[in-house]
Protein backbone atom coordinates (compact mmCIF):
# COMPACT_ATOMS: atom_id res chain seq x y z
CA UNK A 1 0.00 0.00 0.00
CA UNK A 2 1.40 3.20 -0.74
CA UNK A 3 2.39 6.04 1.88
CA UNK A 4 -0.49 8.82 0.00
CA UNK A 5 -3.16 5.54 0.34
CA UNK A 6 -1.98 4.75 3.98
CA UNK A 7 -2.76 8.45 5.52
CA UNK A 8 -5.49 8.73 3.48
CA UNK A 9 -6.87 6.02 5.35
CA UNK A 10 -5.65 7.17 8.88
CA UNK A 11 -7.19 10.71 8.11
CA UNK A 12 -10.96 9.33 7.46
CA UNK A 13 -10.36 6.60 10.47
CA UNK A 14 -9.20 9.11 12.69
CA UNK A 15 -12.48 11.12 11.40
CA UNK A 16 -14.74 8.64 11.63
CA UNK A 17 -14.07 8.08 15.92
CA UNK A 18 -14.74 11.77 16.28
CA UNK A 19 -17.51 11.62 14.63
CA UNK A 20 -18.52 8.43 16.93
CA UNK A 21 -17.43 10.48 20.30
CA UNK A 22 -19.07 13.54 19.29
CA UNK A 23 -21.82 12.26 16.99
CA UNK A 24 -23.36 16.14 17.46
CA UNK A 25 -25.86 14.46 19.51
CA UNK A 26 -26.83 11.96 22.71
CA UNK A 27 -25.41 8.14 22.90
CA UNK A 28 -27.28 5.23 22.58
CA UNK A 29 -30.08 4.98 25.37
CA UNK A 30 -29.23 2.14 27.16
CA UNK A 31 -32.33 0.74 29.20
CA UNK A 32 -31.06 -0.03 32.97
CA UNK A 33 -34.45 -0.41 34.67
CA UNK A 34 -35.09 -3.59 36.19
CA UNK A 35 -38.10 -3.96 34.94
CA UNK A 36 -37.96 -3.05 31.18
CA UNK A 37 -38.57 0.33 29.16
CA UNK A 38 -41.06 1.53 26.64
CA UNK A 39 -38.85 2.84 23.38
CA UNK A 40 -41.28 4.51 21.54
CA UNK A 41 -39.91 5.77 17.59
CA UNK A 42 -40.40 9.23 16.22
CA UNK A 43 -43.88 9.66 14.97
CA UNK A 44 -45.04 6.48 16.46
CA UNK A 45 -48.07 7.07 19.54
CA UNK A 46 -47.78 6.17 23.12
CA UNK A 47 -50.47 3.81 23.56
CA UNK A 48 -52.72 4.00 26.43
CA UNK A 49 -54.83 1.15 26.94
CA UNK A 50 -58.37 0.49 28.86
CA UNK A 51 -59.97 -2.23 30.40
CA UNK A 52 -63.45 -1.25 31.17
CA UNK A 53 -67.18 -2.79 31.13
CA UNK A 54 -68.10 -2.07 27.67
CA UNK A 55 -71.29 -4.89 27.26
CA UNK A 56 -74.12 -6.00 29.41
CA UNK A 57 -75.81 -3.97 32.04
CA UNK A 58 -72.70 -1.88 33.75
CA UNK A 59 -71.76 -1.22 30.11
CA UNK A 60 -72.44 2.77 31.72
CA UNK A 61 -69.42 2.75 33.98
CA UNK A 62 -66.97 1.94 31.01
CA UNK A 63 -69.31 4.61 28.83
CA UNK A 64 -68.71 7.04 31.72
CA UNK A 65 -65.13 6.30 31.77
CA UNK A 66 -64.06 5.89 28.57
CA UNK A 67 -65.55 9.25 27.82
CA UNK A 68 -63.44 10.88 30.65
CA UNK A 69 -60.33 9.42 29.36
CA UNK A 70 -61.01 10.98 25.63
CA UNK A 71 -61.48 14.25 27.21
CA UNK A 72 -58.34 14.23 29.42
CA UNK A 73 -56.47 13.30 25.60
CA UNK A 74 -58.57 16.58 24.22
CA UNK A 75 -57.01 18.33 26.56
CA UNK A 76 -53.54 17.45 26.17
CA UNK A 77 -54.30 18.03 22.27
CA UNK A 78 -53.81 14.46 21.76
CA UNK A 79 -50.43 14.11 21.97
CA UNK A 80 -47.83 13.89 25.30
CA UNK A 81 -43.88 14.86 24.66
CA UNK A 82 -44.68 15.33 20.80
CA UNK A 83 -46.11 12.21 19.62
CA UNK A 84 -49.48 11.34 19.11
CA UNK A 85 -51.86 9.49 22.01
CA UNK A 86 -53.16 6.05 21.09
CA UNK A 87 -56.24 4.41 22.73
CA UNK A 88 -57.17 1.10 22.57
CA UNK A 89 -59.30 -0.92 24.87
CA UNK A 90 -60.68 -3.86 26.36
CA UNK A 91 -63.84 -4.99 27.72
CA UNK A 92 -63.11 -6.20 31.24
CA UNK A 93 -66.58 -6.78 31.57
CA UNK A 94 -67.25 -6.93 35.63
CA UNK A 95 -66.58 -10.29 36.46
CA UNK A 96 -63.05 -12.31 37.00
CA UNK A 97 -63.34 -13.95 33.67
CA UNK A 98 -63.30 -10.69 32.20
CA UNK A 99 -61.04 -8.84 33.83
CA UNK A 100 -58.77 -12.16 33.43
CA UNK A 101 -58.90 -12.61 29.74
CA UNK A 102 -58.52 -8.48 29.01
CA UNK A 103 -55.90 -8.66 31.20
CA UNK A 104 -53.89 -11.20 28.87
CA UNK A 105 -54.64 -9.18 25.36
CA UNK A 106 -53.41 -6.29 26.95
CA UNK A 107 -50.25 -7.84 28.78
CA UNK A 108 -49.26 -9.12 25.45
CA UNK A 109 -48.75 -6.12 23.74
CA UNK A 110 -45.55 -4.97 24.86
CA UNK A 111 -46.35 -1.16 23.36
CA UNK A 112 -48.47 -0.22 26.01
CA UNK A 113 -47.25 2.32 28.51
CA UNK A 114 -49.92 2.37 30.99
CA UNK A 115 -53.63 1.35 31.72
CA UNK A 116 -56.62 2.84 32.73
CA UNK A 117 -59.25 0.77 34.72
CA UNK A 118 -60.84 -1.30 35.38
CA UNK A 119 -64.21 -0.27 36.64
CA UNK A 120 -65.03 -3.06 38.34
CA UNK A 121 -63.10 -4.77 41.35
CA UNK A 122 -63.96 -8.15 40.70
CA UNK A 123 -62.15 -7.69 37.07
CA UNK A 124 -59.46 -6.27 38.84
CA UNK A 125 -58.63 -8.73 41.83
CA UNK A 126 -58.13 -11.31 38.85
CA UNK A 127 -56.55 -9.18 36.41
CA UNK A 128 -54.00 -7.81 38.66
CA UNK A 129 -51.22 -10.85 38.84
CA UNK A 130 -51.29 -10.84 35.07
CA UNK A 131 -50.76 -6.86 35.04
CA UNK A 132 -48.79 -6.40 37.56
CA UNK A 133 -46.18 -9.10 36.39
CA UNK A 134 -46.16 -7.79 33.06
CA UNK A 135 -44.43 -4.51 34.46
CA UNK A 136 -47.73 -2.52 33.74
CA UNK A 137 -49.23 0.24 35.67
CA UNK A 138 -53.04 0.61 36.06
CA UNK A 139 -54.78 3.51 37.48
CA UNK A 140 -58.88 2.80 38.36
CA UNK A 141 -61.93 5.47 38.35
CA UNK A 142 -63.98 2.94 39.90
CA UNK A 143 -62.70 -0.43 41.38
CA UNK A 144 -63.34 0.48 45.55
CA UNK A 145 -62.98 -2.83 47.35
CA UNK A 146 -61.06 -2.54 49.82
CA UNK A 147 -58.55 -5.58 49.50
CA UNK A 148 -56.84 -3.61 46.43
CA UNK A 149 -55.12 -1.75 47.90
CA UNK A 150 -53.89 -4.15 50.80
CA UNK A 151 -50.75 -5.22 50.27
CA UNK A 152 -51.94 -8.07 52.72
CA UNK A 153 -54.84 -8.95 50.51
CA UNK A 154 -54.74 -8.11 46.36
CA UNK A 155 -52.25 -5.32 45.89
CA UNK A 156 -50.05 -5.94 43.36
CA UNK A 157 -46.99 -3.83 42.39
CA UNK A 158 -48.18 -1.09 39.37
CA UNK A 159 -51.82 -0.70 41.12
CA UNK A 160 -53.50 2.56 41.61
CA UNK A 161 -56.78 3.59 42.03
CA UNK A 162 -58.26 7.97 42.09
CA UNK A 163 -61.65 5.92 43.54
CA UNK A 164 -62.21 5.91 47.03
CA UNK A 165 -61.94 3.16 48.92
CA UNK A 166 -64.86 1.40 50.40
CA UNK A 167 -63.55 2.16 54.00
CA UNK A 168 -65.03 5.56 53.20
CA UNK A 169 -67.86 4.69 51.50
CA UNK A 170 -69.62 2.03 53.86
CA UNK A 171 -68.54 4.16 57.08
CA UNK A 172 -70.46 7.49 55.44
CA UNK A 173 -73.33 5.39 54.99
CA UNK A 174 -73.35 3.86 57.97
CA UNK A 175 -73.29 7.31 59.25
CA UNK A 176 -76.16 8.67 57.07
CA UNK A 177 -78.32 5.65 58.00
CA UNK A 178 -77.36 5.97 62.30
CA UNK A 179 -77.57 9.66 62.84
CA UNK A 180 -79.77 11.00 60.03
CA UNK A 181 -82.10 8.55 59.11
CA UNK A 182 -82.55 7.35 62.63
CA UNK A 183 -81.97 3.85 61.61
CA UNK A 184 -81.43 1.42 64.81
CA UNK A 185 -81.64 -1.80 62.93
CA UNK A 186 -80.37 -2.46 59.33
CA UNK A 187 -79.51 -5.13 57.30
CA UNK A 188 -77.72 -5.93 54.20
CA UNK A 189 -77.62 -8.20 51.20
CA UNK A 190 -74.27 -8.25 48.66
CA UNK A 191 -73.83 -10.12 45.44
CA UNK A 192 -70.79 -12.13 46.65
CA UNK A 193 -68.64 -10.04 43.98
CA UNK A 194 -65.38 -7.93 45.96
CA UNK A 195 -66.90 -4.79 45.92
CA UNK A 196 -70.29 -5.39 46.96
CA UNK A 197 -68.98 -7.54 49.86
CA UNK A 198 -66.80 -6.14 51.25
CA UNK A 199 -68.84 -2.55 51.04
CA UNK A 200 -71.28 -4.08 53.61
CA UNK A 201 -68.89 -5.28 55.74
CA UNK A 202 -67.58 -1.99 56.51
CA UNK A 203 -71.51 -0.83 56.64
CA UNK A 204 -72.18 -3.69 59.31
CA UNK A 205 -69.51 -3.04 60.94
CA UNK A 206 -69.35 0.78 60.77
CA UNK A 207 -72.78 0.81 61.64
CA UNK A 208 -72.37 -2.01 64.86
CA UNK A 209 -69.95 0.60 66.33
CA UNK A 210 -72.18 3.72 66.57
CA UNK A 211 -74.73 1.13 68.76
CA UNK A 212 -76.94 -0.07 66.03
CA UNK A 213 -77.92 -3.78 65.32
CA UNK A 214 -77.60 -5.83 62.25
CA UNK A 215 -80.00 -8.20 61.94
CA UNK A 216 -79.23 -9.95 58.84
CA UNK A 217 -76.36 -10.02 56.46
CA UNK A 218 -77.11 -12.12 52.97
CA UNK A 219 -76.10 -12.38 49.52
CA UNK A 220 -78.13 -13.00 45.98
CA UNK A 221 -76.05 -14.62 43.25
CA UNK A 222 -75.81 -12.62 40.20
CA UNK A 223 -77.86 -13.36 37.51
CA UNK A 224 -80.45 -14.20 40.24
CA UNK A 225 -84.05 -12.59 39.11
CA UNK A 226 -86.40 -13.80 42.12
CA UNK A 227 -85.32 -12.07 45.51
CA UNK A 228 -88.28 -13.00 47.27
CA UNK A 229 -86.55 -15.58 49.64
CA UNK A 230 -83.72 -13.46 50.65
CA UNK A 231 -86.21 -10.63 51.15
CA UNK A 232 -88.49 -12.96 53.19
CA UNK A 233 -85.46 -13.35 55.23
CA UNK A 234 -84.84 -9.51 55.81
CA UNK A 235 -88.23 -8.49 56.69
CA UNK A 236 -88.15 -11.34 59.48
CA UNK A 237 -86.97 -8.77 62.02
CA UNK A 238 -88.19 -5.54 59.86
CA UNK A 239 -85.36 -3.70 59.79
CA UNK A 240 -85.05 0.10 59.90
CA UNK A 241 -82.76 0.35 57.20
CA UNK A 242 -81.76 -2.25 54.50
CA UNK A 243 -78.01 -1.48 52.48
CA UNK A 244 -77.70 -3.47 49.14
CA UNK A 245 -74.48 -2.47 47.46
CA UNK A 246 -75.13 -4.24 44.14
CA UNK A 247 -75.44 -3.33 40.51
CA UNK A 248 -78.51 -3.97 38.11
CA UNK A 249 -80.45 -5.93 37.18
CA UNK A 250 -80.25 -7.48 40.73
CA UNK A 251 -80.75 -4.37 42.16
CA UNK A 252 -83.70 -3.56 40.51
CA UNK A 253 -85.42 -6.84 41.34
CA UNK A 254 -84.80 -6.24 44.81
CA UNK A 255 -86.48 -2.95 44.79
CA UNK A 256 -89.72 -4.08 42.83
CA UNK A 257 -90.10 -7.27 44.69
CA UNK A 258 -89.67 -5.54 48.11
CA UNK A 259 -92.92 -4.02 47.70
CA UNK A 260 -94.66 -7.39 47.93
CA UNK A 261 -92.84 -8.88 50.87
CA UNK A 262 -94.94 -8.26 53.97
CA UNK A 263 -92.76 -6.48 56.77
CA UNK A 264 -90.71 -4.34 54.74
CA UNK A 265 -93.36 -1.61 54.88
CA UNK A 266 -91.42 0.89 57.02
CA UNK A 267 -87.99 -0.49 55.81
CA UNK A 268 -85.92 2.48 54.04
CA UNK A 269 -84.33 0.90 50.63
CA UNK A 270 -80.70 2.30 50.32
CA UNK A 271 -78.19 0.94 47.72
CA UNK A 272 -74.50 2.29 46.71
CA UNK A 273 -72.56 3.88 43.24
CA UNK A 274 -72.96 0.18 41.44
CA UNK A 275 -76.84 1.60 41.29
CA UNK A 276 -75.88 5.12 40.62
CA UNK A 277 -76.81 4.63 36.94
CA UNK A 278 -79.38 7.08 35.10
CA UNK A 279 -80.83 3.70 33.76
CA UNK A 280 -81.89 2.31 37.65
CA UNK A 281 -84.74 4.69 38.81
CA UNK A 282 -87.05 3.66 35.29
CA UNK A 283 -85.96 -0.07 36.03
CA UNK A 284 -86.54 -0.31 39.51
CA UNK A 285 -89.66 0.98 39.49
CA UNK A 286 -92.23 3.80 41.35
CA UNK A 287 -90.94 1.68 44.76
CA UNK A 288 -87.62 3.15 44.06
CA UNK A 289 -88.66 6.44 45.23
CA UNK A 290 -87.53 7.56 48.52
CA UNK A 291 -84.77 4.98 48.61
CA UNK A 292 -80.90 6.57 48.79
CA UNK A 293 -77.92 5.83 46.96
CA UNK A 294 -74.35 5.87 48.69
CA UNK A 295 -71.54 7.65 45.74
CA UNK A 296 -69.30 9.69 44.50
CA UNK A 297 -70.43 13.32 44.48
CA UNK A 298 -68.26 16.27 42.98
CA UNK A 299 -68.56 19.68 42.31
CA UNK A 300 -66.37 22.80 41.69
CA UNK A 301 -65.90 25.39 38.81
CA UNK A 302 -63.33 22.97 37.18
CA UNK A 303 -66.16 19.91 37.37
CA UNK A 304 -68.71 22.10 35.71
CA UNK A 305 -66.38 22.97 32.66
CA UNK A 306 -66.11 19.59 32.88
CA UNK A 307 -69.58 18.78 32.39
CA UNK A 308 -69.28 21.39 29.42
CA UNK A 309 -66.76 19.38 27.53
CA UNK A 310 -69.12 16.64 28.20
CA UNK A 311 -72.10 18.03 26.95
CA UNK A 312 -70.94 19.43 23.47
CA UNK A 313 -68.60 16.37 23.04
CA UNK A 314 -71.62 13.80 23.45
CA UNK A 315 -74.68 15.36 23.86
CA UNK A 316 -75.86 14.37 27.19
CA UNK A 317 -74.99 14.01 30.96
CA UNK A 318 -72.38 11.61 31.98
CA UNK A 319 -74.34 8.09 32.74
CA UNK A 320 -72.80 7.55 35.83
CA UNK A 321 -70.83 8.81 39.35
CA UNK A 322 -67.09 7.99 37.92
CA UNK A 323 -65.98 9.84 35.22
CA UNK A 324 -64.13 12.46 36.88
CA UNK A 325 -62.84 9.98 38.85
CA UNK A 326 -61.58 9.05 35.00
CA UNK A 327 -60.15 12.16 34.13
CA UNK A 328 -58.22 12.49 37.38
CA UNK A 329 -56.37 8.90 37.22
CA UNK A 330 -55.65 9.59 33.06
CA UNK A 331 -53.49 12.98 34.06
CA UNK A 332 -51.86 11.39 36.82
CA UNK A 333 -50.80 8.85 34.33
CA UNK A 334 -49.50 11.36 31.86
CA UNK A 335 -48.01 13.80 34.56
CA UNK A 336 -46.29 10.77 35.47
CA UNK A 337 -44.66 9.65 31.71
CA UNK A 338 -44.03 12.96 31.19
CA UNK A 339 -42.32 13.03 34.68
CA UNK A 340 -39.51 9.91 33.98
CA UNK A 341 -39.63 9.75 30.16
CA UNK A 342 -36.06 9.73 28.36
CA UNK A 343 -36.64 12.01 24.81
CA UNK A 344 -33.85 11.44 22.38
CA UNK A 345 -32.61 14.09 20.16
CA UNK A 346 -34.72 12.88 17.37
CA UNK A 347 -37.57 12.88 19.07
CA UNK A 348 -37.64 8.90 20.37
CA UNK A 349 -39.17 8.49 23.85
CA UNK A 350 -37.99 6.30 26.10
CA UNK A 351 -40.62 5.31 29.09
CA UNK A 352 -38.72 3.23 31.84
CA UNK A 353 -41.32 1.24 33.57
CA UNK A 354 -40.62 1.10 37.48
CA UNK A 355 -39.85 4.44 37.28
CA UNK A 356 -42.87 5.07 35.99
CA UNK A 357 -44.13 3.26 38.77
CA UNK A 358 -42.51 5.14 40.92
CA UNK A 359 -43.62 8.44 39.84
CA UNK A 360 -47.03 7.44 39.82
CA UNK A 361 -46.77 6.14 43.25
CA UNK A 362 -44.97 9.35 44.35
CA UNK A 363 -47.96 11.64 43.20
CA UNK A 364 -48.90 14.38 45.84
CA UNK A 365 -50.86 17.46 46.06
CA UNK A 366 -52.18 16.64 42.13
CA UNK A 367 -55.00 19.13 41.79
CA UNK A 368 -57.78 17.15 40.06
CA UNK A 369 -61.38 18.05 39.52
CA UNK A 370 -62.57 15.17 42.60
CA UNK A 371 -59.89 16.89 45.18
CA UNK A 372 -55.85 17.32 45.89
CA UNK A 373 -54.66 14.26 45.29
CA UNK A 374 -51.96 12.24 46.88
CA UNK A 375 -50.78 8.51 46.30
CA UNK A 376 -49.69 5.54 48.83
CA UNK A 377 -46.93 3.46 48.04
CA UNK A 378 -50.02 0.49 48.00
CA UNK A 379 -52.20 2.95 44.86
CA UNK A 380 -54.73 4.78 47.23
CA UNK A 381 -55.05 8.84 45.72
CA UNK A 382 -58.47 9.63 46.80
CA UNK A 383 -59.13 11.48 49.93
CA UNK A 384 -62.54 9.80 50.58
CA UNK A 385 -64.23 13.00 50.38
CA UNK A 386 -65.74 13.13 46.90
CA UNK A 387 -68.57 11.30 48.56
CA UNK A 388 -72.51 12.15 49.45
CA UNK A 389 -76.43 10.02 49.54
CA UNK A 390 -78.35 11.04 46.80
CA UNK A 391 -81.69 10.06 47.27
CA UNK A 392 -84.26 8.94 44.61
CA UNK A 393 -87.60 10.89 43.54
CA UNK A 394 -90.41 10.79 40.77
CA UNK A 395 -88.48 13.21 38.64
CA UNK A 396 -85.82 10.36 38.49
CA UNK A 397 -88.19 7.93 37.91
CA UNK A 398 -91.00 8.94 35.58
CA UNK A 399 -89.08 11.81 33.86
CA UNK A 400 -85.85 11.31 33.08
CA UNK A 401 -84.11 13.53 35.38
CA UNK A 402 -80.08 12.78 36.11
CA UNK A 403 -78.61 12.68 38.47
CA UNK A 404 -80.56 13.14 41.81
CA UNK A 405 -80.15 15.42 44.16
CA UNK A 406 -77.46 15.39 47.25
CA UNK A 407 -79.34 15.22 50.29
CA UNK A 408 -76.20 14.72 52.13
CA UNK A 409 -72.39 15.05 52.36
CA UNK A 410 -69.83 14.44 55.15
Amino acid sequence: MSKRIFALLSVLVVASMLLAACGGGKSAYECTDPIGCVDIAPGDPIHIAYMLTTTGATAFLGEDSKGAIEIAIDDRGGELLGHPIQLTGEDSGCSADGGQTAATKVASDPTVVGIIGTNCSSAATAALPTISQAGLVMISPSNTAPALTDPDQTWQPGYFRTAHNDKFQGRIAAEFAYNELGARTAATIHDGSPYAEQLQKVFAETFQSLGGTITFQGAVNVGDTDMRSVLTSVAADSPDVLYFPIFEPEGDFIVAQSAEIAGLENTTLMGADGLLADSFPENAGPHAEGMYLSGPYVTGADYDAFLEKWKTKFGNNPPSGFHAFAYDGTNILFDAIEKVAVVDDDGTVHIPRQALRDAMASTENFKGLTGTLTCTEHGDCATGQALGIFKITSAEINDGKWPPDVVWTP
